[in-house]
């Protein structure tokens, strides 16, 4: 940990100055408290850093909680190991490309049976909140059971005892963004209407006690749920793919689901505060966690160490250090087939601003986090699956 101002404290030796000096600007906003903490993996992000842990008093950004709310990881631990699967692993991520609709904007053009009782938890959820999805998110009950595209992925991996795994990152899809960039710009409404002056537009915010922010956490708080089942109906339709493939019913030994965009209610040092991590995972004592490198790399099974300083968070991944623009002029379709030797992927250049050497490197991000966590399993990824 370095502590760089009394309210900025950072885990990250990758650290570049434009990073570092928008969340310098992040912890400088009165109602955060007691600081701001830096993840490993830190990057740019719209107003505040992807990778950044904001505990606030009586206030929330939206933008700070990110556009994707409650994106995050889903991973199932089965009882296969590799020698379990066919040598030939083309056919499972045919099939798992056939049950879960991917890229941006694909939907299900019905909504499967397994998605029913979901849809059910999500509308009862929403009575409850006084909130009618159906107003603004047109086609909403299709989207449940969608994967979406960039850093969205599903993956078959195998870990130090090659025993599978099935690992899976996505959120809330355009239902969640959708809710975001409302609150956003209601945010920045507000800010107007105040005549508050901010170092960055979007860091406008919500005051706890107004209509604004009781709508806007009523329905971020719907969206977590949204993302989160989200990710159980597609990991459910990934099971039954791969015991199709394989002949025999998956067992599943271990499921893990967490977010790494959201915001909820805790108390750190005496105080209740609303802590958005945007890009960082929950890490408290004995909590389970996921963290995936790159496509191409390893991804981590972890528990929460209980930092105190870090808010009981951890990184959420690699972090780029490439924009999707930059690594599009920078690296080539050779090298990402170089990259991805012995993992069975789909081969195209549209998933070139994915190549692993666009991100940090994910086991320096991981000994940056040595003191937030512990790594209980080292995945490695045989099957690729992404959207374009």
């Amino acid at each position: 940990m370095q502590k760089i101002t009394n309210r900025l404290l950072s885990w990250a030796s990758m650290l570049e100055e434009t990073t570092e000096q928008q969340a310098r600007t992040t912890s400088r906003m009165p109602f955060v408290y007691p600081h701001l903490a830096l993840m490993p993996d830190a990057h740019l992000g719209l107003g505040a850093t992807v990778g950044s842990v904001i505990p606030t008093l009586g206030a929330v950004m939206p933008a700070a909680v990110g556009v994707d709310i409650g994106c995050g990881m889903i991973a199932v631990r089965t009882q296969f190991s590799r020698a379990d699967l066919p040598e030939d692993l083309r056919p499972l991520r045919e099939a798992i490309e056939r049950a879960v609709p991917l890229s941006a904007g694909a939907t299900n053009r019905t909504v499967v049976e397994t998605a029913v009782p979901r849809i059910a938890e999500l509308e009862a959820l929403a009575v409850q909140a006084d909130f009618d999805p159906a107003e603004s998110l047109v086609g909403w009950r299709e989207q449940l059971g969608t994967l979406g595209s960039g850093n969205h992925f599903i993956e078959v991996s195998l870990d130090e005892e090659d025993r599978v795994w099935l690992f899976l990152h996505s959120g809330s899809r355009g239902v969640g963004n959708r809710i975001a960039q409302r609150h956003v710009a209601v945010a920045k409404e507000a800010m107007r209407r105040w005549w508050i002056e901010l170092p960055d537009p979007d860091l406008a915010y919500l005051v706890e006690g107004t209509p604004e922010f009781d709508r806007y956490v009523a329905e971020l708080r719907w969206a977590q749920h949204f993302a989160l089942l989200n990710r159980e109906e597609m990991m459910d339709r990934v099971v039954r793919q791969l015991a199709e493939v394989v002949g025999t019913d998956v067992q599943e030994l271990e499921r893990i689901n967490c977010h790494h965009n959201f915001t909820q209610r805790e108390t750190h040092w005496g105080k209740s505060v609303w802590v958005s991590r945007k890009g960082a995972i929950q890490a408290a004592a004995g909590q389970p966690g996921l963290i995936p490198g790159s496509m191409g790399t390893a991804s981590y099974v972890v528990e929460g160490r209980g930092d105190k300083p870090s808010l009981e968070s951890s990184p959420h991944g690699a972090g780029r250090s490439y924009s999707r623009s930059a690594a599009r002029r920078t690296f080539t379709h050779e090298q990402l087939r170089e990259a991805m030797a012995g993992i069975e992927y789909r081969d195209t250049d549209a998933f070139l601003d994915e190549i692993p050497a666009a991100y940090k490197p994910i086991d320096q991000v991981m000994a940056d986090a040595a003191d937030l966590v512990t790594v209980r399993h080292t995945l490695r990824q045989i099957v690729n699956v992404k959207g374009d």
